[in-house]
């Protein structure tokens, strides 16, 4: 079975950083597809920034040169660097993976991270 787990997420204070990683296990034939998507209590979830197995890479307006997304295909992990964070970067951050499994090819989510900046 494919799962996502996510980690780094906290509370941290207007300016500063913090780096957030997804880690894919199970079953995995091939990583995709890799997206860092963030939902803000009575908001729709809007994709942050994404990564391709090639390395070419999105960010939305908002978070760019502040985010970075990188990613380590040895380990089957996506990272989320966030440098000089605002208060509203607040919010719960998910992963999402275009992974091809055992026979199947699906996307797939974390469970989330709370990121909370304070002014």
């Amino acid at each position: 079975q494919v799962r996502l787990v996510e980690s780094g997420g906290g509370l941290v204070r207007a300016g500063g950083s913090l780096r957030l990683s997804c880690a894919a296990s199970g079953s995995i034939v091939n990583l995709n597809y890799m997206g860092w998507y963030r939902q803000a209590p009575g908001k729709q979830r809007d994709l942050v920034a994404s990564i391709t197995s090639g390395g070419s890479t999105f960010y939305a307006d908002s978070v760019k040169g502040r985010f970075t997304i990188s990613r380590d295909n040895a380990k089957n992990t996506v990272y989320l660097q966030m440098n000089s964070l605002k208060p509203e970067d607040t919010a719960v951050y998910y992963c999402k993976a275009d992974i091809e499994g055992v026979g199947a090819r699906a996307f797939y989510w974390g469970q989330g991270t709370q990121v909370t900046v304070s002014s």
